[in-house]
């Protein structure tokens, strides 16, 4: 009875909220019969009631993020590590080590001759030792994401086996997490959330043991793949209180050439004490404790500046109904195929993590905020993966916040265009927010990020356009559109021997395929003719004449290649059935079904023998070596030729990639046990299932079975191109 007189103003204010924001919707339901959206997303929430590694739940806003354990906290880091870990990451937590050999990006650069008519500069991984290769292996893990700390209960030598698990949800309605647990017959409730405007987050700790809460600042690894935390380089990095009062604290954290601190505020009496180098913890003697925490890439003035913990659940339970409010919204209630609710619980928690780890105003990397993979570095070919789906979903202003990047990262890639010999710029693949190109040995030779920035905005263009007609973008959105296309036009080489443009020395998105012998891959010549098509029309829109030379590449691009037996091929160069057992041309991405699936049709594509190609790949694909995409690449392109029970199939295959955590991640294996571009490619796909694509005459829901096994009810969702 205690603890829940203790929680009582707090619990009356939140039900305040959320008594109204209920009504409202059910009002809303009443007078036009929509969605449910409520109860849609509610029989959705994450529940966890027992210790599970894997099933880790998440709080943030896009551009932070707070991964919490079963304890509401971060207090088992440790155990989750090799999990889903206990991330603490922002998108402006970055640090490099010391560059104490003076490496210049300049050594990482070898020179190609691809056939173009002059030689080129790649920045690649060298093998072969000395200064190079360690120039190389440098910029490649410098900058490197950070953990930007952990916060969680100090119970001393107790594991997690010394408690007992009650429950731990997160109610996705208003993005509260909701733990309770018992130590030595005690319980501990715990509610936690994230401030949808900073990177801060709130924690409301009823129990009457009082364990203190321990803050331990990690140092970074710089590994490809971990949860970035190094607790035993102890002296490569300093932390300090700096700043105290009877209820706030402020810590400054000093790594390297990389300061940022930790704001602490609390209710009641409490002290903040070092315990040990990089370790504090707070002491404190209520049964009810409301903390909230905000990590600040600058000092601040905490009198002012820090709201307290019932604030921020209100500011989270408010920016959440309105998410879901708004946005578009899809119901599999009504399927009487066994595999719907498992469908929905995805595209629901889908929903919820995008938005939580890929929202921010920088690419993510594809672990999101959670933890490091390619040292917490960004690759620009899964964008469209991770964010293409937000304008179809009516919550383009979270895509929109990815422009403001391209604009500052354009003249690194002008840089790059330059320096190989063609105009316009040249988007790299793997980066940071600096724009660096990180050296690699396949990266540095893939071409299909190229127009991503025009689709992206094409989509926001629709989207915005759907509400407001006089929107208007920004000039410097006309700009990047312009110099992307620059450099495509550029990049198509014309031979005259066949009197065609041709795409040679890439690597293409099935990454099997080899730069130097990979011609006219099939996605890559679909993506090429949609990308400079759309630019001419936005030069339209402009008020600008057409370009010539990208009408004559449009004009003269080469069709897709195909065999004897109509099966559209990898690349020209790289033709299937595989001979001798060679199983390189099956594995990895499936991408020539991407060239009608994410893209739309075109002169280059034959339908009947793109439809002779994914029956192929359906029963012969090496299935055990794809990645989450692969599937909804795989369900888009089913759907466009009016396979509708193949898309569904896609969708749900029962493979190991193509499988969702509890919390709603797609699994991929042992090292990457998050893959957001699987998420996100889930919601593009069920996008264009139910609302279809521009030309679509099948009607309402044309991806699925019109059997009545799939009666999926969908508001607000827009059509891909």
């Amino acid at each position: 009875m205690k603890n829940e007189e203790s929680l009582s103003t707090f619990n009356v204010q939140l039900l305040k909220l959320l008594l109204v924001l209920t009504l409202n919707v059910y009002c809303l339901s009443l007078s036009s019969q929509p969605i449910d959206r409520h109860a849609l997303v509610e029989r959705n929430n994450p529940v966890v009631t027992e210790p599970d590694t894997m099933a880790a739940l998440t709080v943030g806003n896009g551009r932070f993020a707070f991964t919490v354990d079963f304890t509401g906290l971060q207090s088992f880091p440790d155990m989750y590590s090799n999990g889903v870990p206990l991330g603490t990451m922002s998108q402006w937590g970055w640090h490099s080590f010391p560059n104490t050999e003076d490496y210049r990006h300049e050594e990482t650069l070898r020179e190609y001759d691809f056939g173009h008519g002059h030689t080129e500069l790649y920045s690649t991984q060298i093998k072969d030792g000395g200064r190079g290769k360690a120039a190389c292996d440098y910029f490649r893990a410098n900058p490197h994401r950070l953990h930007l700390g952990t916060i969680g209960f100090d119970f001393g030598e107790a594991t997690a086996d010394d408690l007992d698990v009650h429950h731990s949800s997160l109610d996705l309605w208003s993005g509260i997490v909701d733990s309770r647990f018992a130590r030595r017959d005690t319980t501990y409730t715990v509610k936690t959330a994230c401030h949808p405007d900073r990177d801060m987050v709130a924690a409301v700790i009823v129990s009457e043991a009082h364990a203190p809460i321990l803050f331990s600042f990690p140092y970074p690894t710089g590994q490809h793949t971990d949860d970035a935390c190094d607790w035993n380089a102890v002296d490569s990095h300093r932390s300090a209180i700096i700043d105290m009062t009877d209820s706030t604290a402020l810590i400054v954290h000093r790594l390297d050439t990389t300061t940022y601190y930790l704001a602490i505020r609390w209710d009641g009496r409490g002290t903040v004490v070092e315990r040990e180098p990089n370790r504090f913890a707070l002491v404190y003697d209520n049964d009810s404790l409301n903390l909230v925490c905000e990590f600040l890439p600058g000092a601040t003035d905490m009198a002012t500046t820090m709201p307290d913990a019932g604030d921020v659940f209100i500011a989270s339970l408010t920016y959440w109904n309105a998410f879901w409010r708004d946005g578009a919204a899809v119901d599999f209630s009504e399927c009487t195929d066994q595999r719907a609710a498992e469908l929905e619980r995805r595209v629901v928690l889908s929903q919820y993590l995008l938005a939580v780890q890929c929202a921010g105003d920088t690419p993510p990397q594809e672990t999101g905020l959670t933890y490091n993979s390619w040292f917490g570095k960004f690759h620009l070919e899964m964008i469209w993966w991770h964010r293409a789906h937000f304008a179809l979903w009516r919550r383009q202003q979270l895509l929109e916040r990815s422009l403001a990047w391209y604009v500052s990262a354009e003249p690194a890639a002008e840089r790059i265009a330059r320096r190989q010999g063609f105009d316009g710029v040249r988007w790299m693949k793997m980066t940071d927010p600096s724009a660096v190109e990180a050296p690699s040995s396949v990266g540095s030779f893939l071409i299909w990020q190229q127009p991503h920035i025009i689709y992206l905005t094409e989509l926001l263009r629709r989207a915005y356009e759907e509400t407001d007609t006089t929107f208007n973008f920004q000039p410097s959105t006309f700009n990047l559109i312009d110099a992307t296309a620059r450099f495509m036009a550029s990049f198509a080489t014309y031979d005259s021997t066949a009197g065609r443009y041709v795409l040679r020395g890439v690597i293409p998105a099935q990454e099997t395929l080899k730069a130097a012998e990979t011609i006219n891959p099939p996605l890559e010549l679909s993506y090429w003719h949609y990308g400079l098509s759309t630019a001419q029309q936005w030069r339209e829109r402009c008020g600008l004449p057409r370009e010539q030379r990208w009408d004559d590449v449009l004009n003269g691009l080469s069709p897709l290649a195909f065999s004897p037996d109509s099966l559209y091929l990898a690349a020209e160069t790289a033709p299937y059935p595989p001979a001798d057992g060679e199983l390189s041309t099956v594995s990895d991405h499936p991408a020539v079904l991407g060239a009608l699936g994410m893209l739309p049709g075109n002169k280059l594509v034959n339908d009947d023998i793109m439809r002779k190609t994914l029956l192929w790949i359906w029963d012969h694909w090496n299935w055990d070596k794809t990645w989450g995409w692969d599937y909804p690449m795989v369900a888009m392109c089913a759907a466009r030729l009016g396979e509708r029970q193949m898309a569904v199939d896609a969708l749900l295959m029962p493979q190991r990639t193509n499988t969702y955590l509890a919390n709603g991640h797609n699994y991929q294996d042992g090292r990457l046990r998050c893959y957001l571009p699987g998420n996100g490619g889930l919601l593009t796909a069920v996008a264009l299932m139910c609302a279809g694509w521009d030309g679509c005459t099948a009607g309402n829901n044309p991806g699925f079975p019109d059997d009545g096994s799939w009666n999926v009810r969908w508001e607000g969702l827009l059509p891909m191109p």
